[in-house]
């Protein structure tokens, strides 16, 4: 079964359940399920600055298994991760961990198009 997270619940959503739970389970090989992607709305994106502890590790494991990390390019526009003017392709990243791409849902879809999540779960 594949599945694509999405993080858009404001406070420690990413960072406690990604964090704490999903992301420890996918270092061990023990998730459950194969995650195909991720996407981060609001402060969520934050995780994803480069430094980040949660972040670097997050990068690495999207590499090596192939997982789509992208965040909502309205939410990075405005907390300083991305430069430029939102959907449609007019933005990039900026000061994120290696891999981040930046976009809005049809970006996300695209993306997501030659290996489809069987389940999208909304964080």
């Amino acid at each position: 079964m594949k599945v694509a997270y999405v993080f858009s619940t404001s406070g420690h959503t990413a960072s406690y359940k990604l964090g704490q739970m999903i992301l420890p389970q996918l270092e061990k090989g023990g998730h459950g399920a194969e995650v195909v992607g991720m996407m981060f709305f609001d402060d969520n994106t934050y995780l994803l600055r480069k430094g980040d502890p949660m972040g670097e590790r997050l990068a690495k494991l999207a590499k090596e298994k192939g997982i789509l990390l992208m965040m909502c390019d309205s939410c990075a526009l405005e907390r300083g991760l991305a430069e430029g003017a939102p959907h449609p392709g007019k933005c990039v990243t900026r000061g994120t961990v290696e891999g981040v791409q930046v976009g809005c849902f049809p970006d996300l879809y695209a993306a997501l198009a030659s290996n489809p999540p069987d389940y999208i779960i909304t964080l």
